[in-house]
């Protein structure tokens, strides 16, 4: 699980600071198998095309998947060199109530509608050559970081008030 320092093309204001997006996420993800990391930090990297350069180069005997929501695929056509990230890693889409249809019927879905796979094919995805992508069969993660973001914005208005 790799949390990005400052996403380009969200703005910094009303933005966690990393330590504690970290301390988050290791909250979630408590399963042995998932690493929480920040290491576009620590490798300097901004874009997610250079972080998957770089992760291959550090890990060459490793199998990529870049597990993204469907929010994110469905402006993937913003990101920089975007192409290169779908030709990178073999992409694991999880869909989110609002942007599943938008992510189907996004550029990027059509620019590399060759290269989808059948939800049944989640398994083997790490040994599919990419381009490849999915839609996972799961159901609907309703959290986002806008209504964490929100959520302790209030909690800290309430508190204010109160004191």
């Amino acid at each position: 699980m790799l949390v990005s320092p400052q996403n380009p093309l969200k703005p910094r204001a009303g933005m966690a600071p990393l330590a504690d997006r970290l301390a988050s996420a290791r909250q979630v993800f408590r399963d042995p198998r998932i690493t929480v990391t920040a290491i576009e930090a620590a490798i300097g990297t901004r874009y997610t095309a250079d972080t998957l350069v770089a992760l291959k180069r550090g890990f060459p005997r490793a199998r990529f998947v870049f597990v993204m929501g469907a929010d994110s695929f469905a402006s993937l056509h913003r990101w920089d060199r975007w192409h290169s990230v779908v030709r990178a890693a073999p992409i694991a889409i999880m869909p989110r109530p609002g942007f599943t249809g938008r992510a189907l019927s996004s550029p990027a879905a059509r620019a590399f509608a060759h290269a989808r796979l059948p939800a049944r094919a989640a398994a083997a995805l790490a040994r599919h050559a990419p381009p490849a992508w999915i839609v996972l069969e799961i159901r609907q993660d309703e959290s986002s970081a806008t209504r964490i973001r929100e959520a302790a914005a209030r909690a800290g208005q309430a508190a204010s008030d109160q004191g």
